[in-house]
């Protein structure tokens, strides 16, 4: 599964919230978030499913139906954005150029990570 995108990201994002910690197994979810008319598959058909976010509206998980990866959402609630997986991304990309602009759902953070010390830090999303 190849995908792309052609802007710089709007902003690069951690997500703690329980429905990324269930998608992806872990604690939060590394994200870059694009203007979805930037955004492209390129190869591959991804499957998806979607589940209600907190706000109560449609969340869509992309993921490649081959090997299982997670690789990008298109959430309701921001309807003109793509959030991409960075540990989807190539090139070393899931670092997020070392810089993470905002943390949502801080509240339910896992104890034992600390917050990123230059990041906005969000209770919920928004």
């Amino acid at each position: 599964m190849l995908t792309d995108y052609a802007a710089e990201p709007i902003m690069t994002a951690l997500c703690h919230c329980v429905d990324c910690q269930k998608w992806t197994g872990s604690a939060f979810t590394s994200n870059v978030v694009v203007p979805r008319d930037t955004f492209k598959v390129i190869q591959g058909i991804p499957k998806f499913y979607d589940i209600a976010g907190a706000s109560g509206k449609n969340n869509r998980h992309f993921f490649c139906g081959t090997c299982g990866s997670n690789l990008f959402g298109e959430l309701d609630i921001m309807g003109d954005k793509t959030v991409i997986k960075a540990g989807s991304l190539d090139n070393g990309e899931a670092s997020l150029r070392n810089k993470v602009d905002i943390e949502f759902f801080v509240k339910n953070r896992v104890s034992y990570l600390p917050a990123v010390d230059v990041a906005k830090q969000e209770p919920r999303f928004g």
